[in-house]
């Protein structure tokens, strides 16, 4: 997910999307604990789609608005 994709969602939506992607990060760690990960690069593919979140979710909580590239 870009960081545009997840600026045009509502905070609600954005708050379910980082339940899931940590949900994923806890099956995906289990995973490579046991040997079992198939997709390695994925780890690091929800621990940023989980700070692109976080980030969105902080600068609407200061009050931070993005200018619109493009």
């Amino acid at each position: 997910m870009k960081a545009k994709e997840v600026l045009e969602l509502t905070t609600a939506e954005i708050e379910q999307k980082l339940a899931q992607y940590k949900e994923e990060l806890f099956n995906l760690r289990f995973q490579k604990a046991i040997g079992h990960l198939e997709n390695p690069a994925r780890l690091s593919q929800v621990r940023k789609n989980i700070a692109r979140c976080k980030t969105v979710l902080r600068e609407r909580e200061l009050g931070i608005e993005r200018r619109k590239q493009g």
